[in-house]
């Protein structure tokens, strides 16, 4: 496979519900359309956006190749598959291989907090068992546990294990990261507020929230800054900055949801332990979804 597919604004998108948690499948199909017609680069299915830890493995399973039926190989279609279980992440990292995924995305084991040799051997462990594309995921601010530079490094040289996505939102790791691992494995971002320096400074491309509901601009925002042309990427990030903020008021995915839902595109649907936006946030979260011209006032 082509690894230059997986790059530009690749969107971590939410899974649609309905108001009593139940999947919602025909929205989920608006949803991917809406984001096909606005140009996003790739999607990403079931991840942290798409509450992964809340789905149990068939509902995993079939918003993964329910949203690569819908696609239809028109944009790349990438899996999360990470759990804090090694045998869990491989039985779904197998699942989305046989449902036709491009790639898959493994969050850092959460909860367990394993050591520096124990996120080796788990990441070495699928990506032996499994012949597919993967990409590593460290979000240390939900996980509580870091992958270090060093430990990406030994990683990299397994055929498997095509990229990482870095959401640490620290600089200095990622020029370390880049310095360490670009020449054997694509760096992706995903902290939207970085993205834009980050690709300039030679990331791939952004795993994104604010893609769900700003697709375009964050398309257009990637595909400038990736050619070099900073005016016009800042040009676009200054005018979306404010969802990059906005968007994380409460815990990912509840404003999104909220957005999503305000944009006519979802119904109001979340599962527990998330609730809906609490409605403190909500004349904020307008009046930055108007500011960014997603939505008229």
């Amino acid at each position: 496979m082509n690894m230059s597919i997986f790059k530009g604004s690749m969107v971590a998108i939410a899974t649609p519900m309905n108001e009593d948690g139940s999947l919602d499948f025909e929205s989920l199909e608006q949803l991917i359309e809406f984001h096909i017609s606005n140009q996003t680069d790739v999607i990403i299915s079931v991840g942290t956006t798409g509450e992964s830890a809340t789905l149990d493995f068939d509902e995993h399973s079939r918003v993964i190749k329910t949203t690569i039926d819908i696609v239809k190989a028109r944009i790349p279609v990438i899996a999360g598959t990470g759990a804090n279980s090694t045998s869990e992440a491989i039985e779904l990292t197998e699942s989305a291989k046989k449902n036709g995924a491009d790639a898959c995305l493994l969050v850092t084991p959460y909860y367990n907090k394993p050591t520096q040799e124990g996120l080796y051997q788990h990441y070495k462990k699928i990506a032996d068992e499994v012949d597919i594309p993967q990409i590593l995921y460290n979000v240390p601010g939900r996980t509580s546990v870091d992958m270090e530079p060093e430990t990406v490094h030994r990683l990299a040289s397994h055929n498997n294990i095509i990229g990482i996505k870095e959401a640490s939102g620290n600089k200095e790791r990622s020029e370390l990261l880049m310095e360490m691992c670009s020449r054997n494995i694509q760096i992706f971002t995903g902290d939207d507020k970085t993205s834009m320096k980050d690709i300039v400074g030679g990331f791939s491309g952004n795993i994104s929230v604010t893609a769900n509901v700003a697709p375009h601009e964050m398309h257009l925002m990637c595909k400038y800054a990736m050619e070099g042309d900073i005016l016009k990427a800042s040009e676009i990030n200054t005018k979306i900055e404010i969802l990059h903020d906005e968007l994380f008021c409460e815990s990912n995915p509840i404003p999104v949801k909220w957005c999503l839902h305000k944009m006519g595109l979802i119904k109001k649907g979340i599962r527990l332990p998330l609730t809906w936006m609490d409605s403190k946030f909500e004349k904020s979260m307008s009046s930055a979804l108007i500011s960014a011209g997603i939505i008229s006032e």
